[in-house]
């Protein structure tokens, strides 16, 4: 069953090729495309195209779909295009005529960009509380091992002294910035393109008010070309958004990664959370931050894909766009999965409270060192000149009592600071 059938079979090479795996992906959105259709059926009751209890007899039978929907137990046969003809079906095979006016007034272009953004922001709205969580453990952790010190790199050398609680919290922060570009995300989700129908309105007197207030948009997508063009932009910023977080995830596991290594020897975790190996007993393998690793990578790589996709394409509706959906659902489900799987570990994470004991370090102190000569009244580039002799003779002789006081420091770290940064951010997200 097409909605565009007119009588007029279809090779099956085409049917296949057309299709793909629409009809796997159409399973994950169709309760969105019931939802809309309920405020649909309203609306159109409301303009006085459906009688009262032709409103009432899709409601119900809207509201029984969506039961099987959520159960699990609605499947696209291959008799169907996609989700919108199965569900039409089912209505029409339930209520006959009643049925089959539901798709007065819109299209099916209209259907899969409002089912699309129904779903993109309740998606969006789950990363974003994982990314909280995520947050939240992070600044937990920093407040715990805020006095265990770690040392600090630059191009993985010896740097300067940092600590777990400076680490553990720079990667919140930097959440709170992966944050504002999912707000973005949810905010270009949230404005209704229902009723642009085709891409070009309806002739029908309906109200996209309505539904706009009844699907929970906080507006509308008013210009209805604009709204079929926003097709492919909406997914799009929905990727940046998740790339932009991939990365933030990818740095820390990469760090974790290394941590873990013997030759640095930072932190550890239970025996449970890593893997071995198949010839060497004494293995305690990474793997779960090396997935996360791969598929934040991987997921950065999605914005690029849309973009090619979706470039230099006309105004108006093209069937490319329907390759956006393979995309990025599957995108959606690896960034769930890896922010789940990172807060679920990182939570077991022990940390080694002795790292500087290894006199390796001492040289991480040779800029506070060279500082305090500075605060004793000597000139910068002599104090720089008097340390460089002393580490080139190996006479240095670390200074390890300087204190870092300055906002965002290791002394003072501004975690509370840091909280507030984040809830002004998230609290703001419908």
């Amino acid at each position: 069953m097409k909605l565009w059938d007119k009588g007029i079979s279809t090779d099956k090479k085409i049917d296949l090729f057309t299709v793909g795996n629409d009809r796997s992906l159409d399973e994950q959105l169709a309760h969105y495309d019931v939802v809309a259709s309920k405020a649909h059926a309203k609306m159109l009751g409301k303009i006085g195209m459906l009688k009262a209890g032709e409103v009432d007899a899709l409601l119900k039978e809207l509201e029984v779909i969506d039961k099987i929907i959520i159960s699990g137990d609605f499947h696209i046969e291959d008799e169907f295009e996609d989700m919108h003809s199965k569900i039409e079906f089912m209505l029409t095979d339930a209520l006959g005529d009643t049925g089959k006016k539901i798709h007065t007034a819109r299209s099916r272009n209209d259907q899969v960009l409002v089912a699309m953004q129904l779903f993109l922001k309740d998606e969006l709205a789950k990363i974003m509380e994982d990314s909280y969580n995520l947050f939240d453990l992070l600044l937990a952790l920093a407040e715990q091992h805020k006095d265990t010190m770690l040392p600090g790199y630059t191009h993985l050398q010896v740097a300067m002294p940092s600590s777990f609680g400076l680490w553990f919290s720079a990667y919140a922060e930097c959440l709170v910035d992966d944050m504002q570009f999912l707000q973005a995300a949810y905010r270009v989700a949230d404005q209704n393109p229902l009723g642009s129908a085709a891409g070009y309105g309806s002739s029908f007197p309906i109200d996209r008010s309505f539904t706009t207030q009844e699907l929970g948009f906080s507006t509308l997508k008013y210009n209805v070309v604009a709204a079929q063009m926003g097709r492919g932009k909406v997914e799009r910023a929905s990727s940046e958004a998740m790339a932009m977080l991939s990365s933030t995830v990818s740095r820390l596991a990469m760090d974790i990664c290394l941590y873990l290594s013997q030759n640095f020897n930072f932190i550890s975790f239970p025996d449970e959370l890593t893997t071995g190996s198949s010839i060497m007993p004494h293995k305690k393998n990474p793997d779960v931050f090396e997935l996360i690793r791969a598929k934040c990578n991987k997921l950065q790589s999605v914005p690029n894909q849309i973009a090619l996709l979706t470039t230099n394409l006309p105004s108006g509706y093209h069937r490319d766009m329907q390759l956006l959906k393979e995309i990025l659902l599957p995108a959606i489900h690896e960034m769930k999965s890896c922010l789940e799987m990172m807060h679920f570990s990182l939570k077991s994470i022990q940390v080694n409270e002795k790292i500087l004991d290894d006199s390796r370090y001492d040289y991480l102190f040779s800029v506070d060192t060279l500082n305090e000569k500075v605060l004793n009244g000597l000139p910068f580039r002599d104090a720089y000149k008097q340390m460089g002799e002393a580490i080139e003779k190996g006479e240095f002789i670390p200074v390890r009592t300087a204190r870092h006081t300055h906002e965002g420091s290791l002394g003072n770290l501004c975690l509370t600071e840091i909280r507030k940064k984040m809830e002004q951010v998230y609290i703001g997200k419908s």
